[in-house]
């Protein structure tokens, strides 16, 4: 009989995961016919491999960026290039007028595009690849009176999607910035918003609370009630009334963004239920990004900027507060826009709110966006950092399988250690550990460098950081200025690592964080293996986390050991190797492997690096495929998971056909155990109730060695 998936999944490490669905929308197709489905009666297929199986063995994907160095920056605070923008070319001195005032830190200080592309040496000294700024475009200026007045500062206010904030400068300076980062290699990338935009919508009943619409309902031309979800994206969605009169105050660019109607006009969300996507969020103007309109607007809005100035990517903010649908028109959209100018690497990440993979990944799986903001990493990472120990870390690198599918999967997600949101990484470590010393702060600062770099993904380095900044918080207190601030608060902040403060320019190359980041950039570029390799787990227990990577072609293993301990730890870790090398920090002497073990001692607050004496044995892949139980609901995604595996390095690709379909749709490959992916089996091309699904899963190993497994799964209708 074939095995059926538990309740849990135990690793060899002793970890132990929830194996549960993950609540999602389907990725693509049509619902399938008759309603909802569930996994009926299951016939196991011989096992083996078959003719046609080796067409269907498929390498992990590394297609989109892997291994870039992002470094992410507010304009604003980075660096004063040109003192006669800092008023926004406005002619006005009022900060209520200009948003100006370098003394509050809620305000302008002005940092630019100028200011950024003179610092391009400091950039690309410490090893960085990819410049990332907050959103450029011309925003509003300054929002509230008195005391509860602030500036746009940060750029997510937008009123114009078509010109830049002339606080940061002109988009012939954006061009000459682009220019030269793109001489020294590092790209740029803009942020952008589609959840919002500024706040320029007011309701004429005088009231901001949000108004669900089991209360009261949207209404088209005829009074007849309209649930949106079920209308997203149709070319005869109407013009809709709600709970709340419009006025608009003040005008936007595109035009198209002058339509109120193109607004859920609902009132300021909860965050919770239907609200997280249709209420405005803190007040700001929340767009219907159910209307084609909107969607065919934010298309041209995205793509337009590849043609202006050859941007190499977007961050896109707020994800998870719009309609699936939406993600789903424009991702791929803007990904094969920028293909046909020949910008075949252009990369576009989201933010999605949220320590959650089955949250993080719904949006690069079912929504099509590329990749995400590693928040699961930063979460565990933090934990692992404060010396919370490594079992929350050790949980989000298994759960990378919820990011595998057809044509992504976790290798090119952002990894990143603190931000303007949360805050930086020094302030969490020294929130979660009162008292912790200066000394002790930095080797932690250096062990989360190090951990970062040598993780898979994309690292991403929150500018300062690598300065000793630390702030006292998220948001505000986060944003500090490279440059002398004039801000009281910032003036006053003693960075770790140095003697220096925030009262004066803090651009040194000598300060012990920035040397280090210079010294990983260039261990990392050493072997590709940090770029393209899997990553598996393979210890995680107490202060201490260890992982392996082995790149596909060179088939050596690497092992990473990290101790967040205050003293050394002497631990046993399963190794594929027969021996293994010391190469960070390098040592002559060899580390046996016993029993598929290796003895490894790590100094406190720190990481070795082991590398395989010689390249992995090669193995055929024996598979078994396990599927979900008889009367699984298939709503979402369900595990498929492929046990048996035991060959030092293995490509488990899984694939499925409905009954009648001519070709397979393949679901996703997998390249480190255990081996599995999440896939939407009721949206395959043909799934209905009384039909039939093949599923097959083939494995490849070292030297393109095969194996395979499969079965057969009748559909039947889902009990309500």
């Amino acid at each position: 009989m074939r095995r059926r998936v538990g309740l849990v999944v135990t690793l060899l490490v002793g970890l132990v995961v929830p194996a549960t669905a993950v609540s999602v929308v389907p990725a693509s197709g049509e619902p399938s016919p008759g309603g909802r489905l569930a996994v009926g009666a299951v016939v196991d297929l011989a096992p083996g491999a078959r003719p046609g199986d080796r067409a269907l063995a498929r390498d992990a994907l590394r297609d989109d960026l892997t291994g870039e160095r992002f470094y992410f920056v507010l304009p604003d605070r980075f660096a004063n290039g040109d003192r006669g923008n800092d008023h926004g070319r406005s002619g006005a001195t009022d900060r209520a007028r200009t948003g100006f005032d370098p003394s509050d830190k809620g305000f302008y200080h002005g940092g630019d595009l100028e200011g950024l592309r003179g610092k391009i040496d400091y950039l690309d000294g410490m090893g960085v690849t990819a410049l990332w700024l907050t959103p450029v475009f011309r925003n509003r200026w300054v929002q509230g009176s008195g005391a509860d007045a602030s500036a746009g500062y940060h750029g997510y206010w937008t009123t114009d999607y078509t010109s830049l904030d002339p606080h940061f400068g002109t988009t012939d300076d954006m061009r000459r910035l682009i220019r030269d980062a793109h001489r020294r290699g590092i790209k740029v990338f803009f942020d952008i918003v589609a959840n919002h935009t500024a706040d320029l919508i007011e309701y004429a009943e005088g009231r901001y609370d949000y108004v669900p619409t089991d209360v009261a309902p949207y209404l088209d031309p005829s009074g007849n009630p309209v649930a949106i979800a079920a209308i997203a994206g149709r070319e005869d969605f109407p013009r809709l009334t709600g709970p709340y009169t419009p006025v608009v105050r003040g005008r936007k660019a595109p035009a198209w963004l002058n339509d109120p109607s193109l607004y859920h006009n609902r009132g300021n969300s909860t965050f919770s239920g239907e609200s997280a996507e249709y209420g405005d969020f803190a007040g700001l103007d929340d767009l219907m990004t159910e209307h084609p309109a909107v969607v065919a607007g934010m298309k041209r809005i995205f793509t337009s900027w590849i043609d202006t100035l050859g941007i190499d990517g977007y961050r896109v903010d707020t994800v998870k507060h719009v309609n699936i649908g939406f993600w789903q028109a424009l991702a791929p959209h803007v990904r094969e826009y920028a293909a046909q100018r020949g910008k075949e690497d252009f990369f576009v990440f989201g933010e999605v709110f949220d320590a959650d993979p089955a949250v993080t990944s719904r949006y690069t799986t079912t929504g099509g966006i590329q990749s995400a903001l590693d928040f699961p990493f930063q979460a565990g990472a933090t934990a692992f950092l404060s010396g919370r120990g490594a079992e929350r870390l050790g949980e989000v690198l298994v759960a990378d399988d919820r990011y595998t599918d057809a044509d992504s999967n976790a290798s090119s997600l952002p990894t990143f250690l603190g931000n303007h949101d949360l805050g930086r990484v020094a302030w969490a470590v020294r929130h979660n550990r009162p008292g912790v010393g200066e000394a002790e702060l930095l080797e932690r600062l250096e062990l989360g460098n190090a951990l970062m770099h040598l993780w898979r993904g994309n690292p991403v380095v929150y500018y300062g950081d690598e300065q000793g900044f630390a702030g006292s918080g998220g948001d505000k207190p986060a944003r500090q200025d490279m440059f002398a601030s004039e801000t009281p608060e910032y003036r006053a902040e003693d960075l770790v690592g140095s003697d220096r403060t925030g009262a004066v320019d803090n651009f040194s190359t000598d300060h012990p964080l920035y040397r280090q980041l210079r010294d990983l950039a260039s261990f990392v570029d050493a072997d590709p293996v940090w770029r393209v390799g899997n990553q598996t787990l393979r210890y995680a227990s107490g202060d201490v986390l260890a992982f392996s990577r082995v790149a596909a072609a060179e088939q050596v293993e690497h092992l990473v050991v990290a101790n967040a301990g205050t003293s050394a730890a002497s631990v046993e870790v399963p190794a594929a190797s027969a021996a293994l090398c010391p190469v960070r920090p390098a040592a002559a002497s060899v580390t046996p492997v016993v029993g598929g073990r290796a003895r490894v001692t790590v100094p406190p607050l720190s990481v070795v690096v082991l590398r395989g004496t010689d390249r992995l044995p090669s193995a055929v892949p024996t598979p078994t495929l396990v599927l979900p139980p008889v009367g699984t609901a298939l709503d979402e995604r369900v595990e498929l998971r492929a046990d048996g595996i035991t060959a030092p390095f293995a490509q488990a690709t899984f694939a499925a056909r409905a009954e009648g379909a001519p070709d397979w749709t393949v679901l996703g490959t997998d390249d480190t155990a255990p081996y599995r992916v999440f896939a939407d089996l009721a949206r395959l091309p043909g799934a209905a109730a009384g039909r039939q699904v093949e599923v097959r899963v083939v494995a490849k190993g070292a030297g393109g060695l095969v194996g395979a497994d499969g079965a057969v799964l009748s559909l039947v209708p889902a009990d309500r």
